[in-house]
């Protein structure tokens, strides 16, 4: 079983109805790409709601005003490739200010994991930030375990990850791996099939956002 308060699903409605239209087969690549986009949105704001704060004074046209800004706490966005380039925009829309880093994982049969690093390219400071992977569907779980792992080893301390879509094998596999790591996902869905998709899914995510094959 996997840990729940370290799951956290997220059930706003307007994330909800925009799910709803991202698992559709209907929905076209340009279409498909925005709402990964709006939905990570949703999921950055809920994954940066323990952010601390400090107070400033700040004039406003009437007078001065005691008002919050983030303190202390830098942010880095690491999208697994290629799926998780999709979500790049919507997550830099609410945190412009974060780092962008990249992880490209494969399959190799020559890896004890089964996967092999083929593109790492992290913030010179990822130490000192709190970094956020961006991986569009937890499936086995082995990718984004494998990122988490990637980020660690650069020294990261503080890591949440992302994903619009997860199910029971994948969750179980990274907590059993990362159970210090907070996963956020818009769905948790029944299971995966013989050939390893999320049922009932969004069907293959790097192909619907790039409209390949």
């Amino acid at each position: 079983m996997y840990n729940n308060d370290k799951l956290h699903i997220l059930d706003h409605p307007l994330l909800q109805h925009k799910l709803t239209l991202l698992r559709d087969k209907n929905t076209g690549s340009k279409e498909f790409r925005e709402l990964v986009g709006e939905v990570t949105m949703f999921m950055t704001y809920e994954a940066t709601r323990d952010l601390p704060l400090k107070q400033i004074k700040v004039q406003t046209p009437i007078a001065i005003a005691n008002s919050n800004v983030i303190s202390g706490r830098k942010v880095a966005f690491v999208p697994v490739l290629r799926a998780g380039l999709g979500m790049v925009d919507g997550a830099t829309a609410l945190v412009p200010a974060a780092k962008v880093g990249h992880i490209g994982i494969c399959r190799s049969d020559s890896e004890p994991d089964g996967l092999q690093v083929y593109y790492n390219k992290l913030p010179f400071d990822i130490e000192e930030r709190e970094v956020i992977i961006l991986d569009l569907m937890i499936g086995t779980g082995k990718t984004a375990a494998k990122a988490i792992d990637v980020v660690k080893e650069a020294g990261a301390r503080t890591i949440k990850v992302l994903s619009v879509v997860t199910c029971p094998e994948g969750i179980e596999y990274v907590q059993s791996k990362h159970p210090d790591v907070d996963i956020f996902c818009g769905a948790l869905d029944d299971h995966l099939n013989e050939d390893l998709y999320i049922v009932p899914g969004i069907g293959d995510g790097g192909d619907r956002i790039f409209g390949t094959k």
